[in-house]
């Protein structure tokens, strides 16, 4: 227990040095702004995704950079991509990411919508799986990526590691997961957050062994999240999923859907992975990890930079 303490302690010495720095500060601001436009857009967002309404592929009216993607990989434009939301959420917290990913040519974008009242992780992403399923038998892929926030990333790994999801799905990036659980988890007496808890049955299972596992990780932390706390439990460390952790400086866990260095790591990687997620071109991050498997570290996207809404 006292362990415990102390890493909740530490955590929150790095908390308050992160909110003090002037990324922190920045970082604030931004949350604060996008979280007033989300509660604007969050109506909207209640109305479920029709499978026959998602997809915008075709050339005529696009741009030439959304041009050069569909032309030069029609595989990577046209892999679909499914949205998982956070807990107490909905689509409408992608609405910005949606469109930047659009304007870099993926066509093809289906939300899930799931009610915390209603359902918990293991049965979100048993849903998760009739949906891919779904959207797999509609466009003829055989595999889609999956962009999940906050919780909506442990619905996409839950989905990989127990319930056969590595067949059909090639990346999953998370965006502020916890991971290895986060402590406020602790104090909050409802059923879904309870599995999230650092300890919960839920988070022990994911520790579990994965041999095999064909799906590849990203994984976005923030030292500003103010949600997952210890913020480094947004990373994953699993000895057999290849894994990379990207640290994004100065970002709030609401800011991370639409911070233009996310929605770049995002674009890039998904558009030039192969099947075996290796890298295609000079210069984009392999999401491979070491030798040893496991994962790692990147720095790419932490530099500092213009944390401005991705929308744009």
């Amino acid at each position: 227990m006292s362990s415990i303490f102390e890493r909740t302690l530490h955590a929150a010495d790095d908390a308050r040095r992160a909110l003090l720095s002037p990324a922190g500060v920045m970082g604030l601001a931004v949350e604060g702004v996008w979280v007033t436009l989300h509660l604007a857009l969050y109506p909207w967002g209640l109305i479920e995704d029709r499978l026959d309404e998602a997809s915008h592929l075709g050339v005529s009216h696009l741009s030439p950079v959304q041009r050069g993607l569909i032309v030069g990989d029609v595989e990577a434009a046209g892999t679909p991509i499914i949205l998982i939301h956070g807990v107490v959420d909905n689509r409408s917290i992608f609405t910005l990411l949606r469109r930047a990913l659009r304007n870099r040519g993926f066509g093809r974008m289906y939300a899930l919508n799931y009610s915390p009242f209603t359902d918990d992780i293991t049965e979100v992403a048993q849903r998760l799986g009739t949906l891919i399923d779904d959207v797999c038998e509609q466009t003829g892929y055989e595999r889609v990526h999956i962009i999940g926030h906050s919780m909506g990333g442990l619905v996409a790994r839950y989905y990989v590691q127990k319930l056969g999801g590595d067949r059909h799905v090639h990346t999953v990036c998370t965006l502020g997961t916890p991971h290895n659980g986060t402590v406020p988890a602790r104090f909050v007496p409802w059923p879904v957050i309870q599995q999230m808890r650092p300890t919960s049955d839920l988070i022990e299972s994911l520790k579990e062994s994965a041999p095999g596992c064909r799906t590849r990780f990203i994984a976005f932390w923030s030292d500003l999240d103010q949600l997952v706390i210890p913020q480094r439990n947004a990373r994953i460390d699993h000895a057999d999923l290849r894994s990379r952790n990207v640290f994004m400086r100065g970002v709030g866990h609401m800011s991370l859907p639409v911070d233009r260095r996310v929605v770049h790591e995002i674009s890039t990687a998904l558009a030039q992975l192969d099947h075996d997620g290796t890298m295609l071109a000079q210069g984009v991050t392999s999401i491979d990890s070491t030798p040893g498997r496991g994962s790692r570290d990147s720095a790419t996207a932490s530099r500092p930079g213009r944390n401005a809404a991705a929308g744009a």
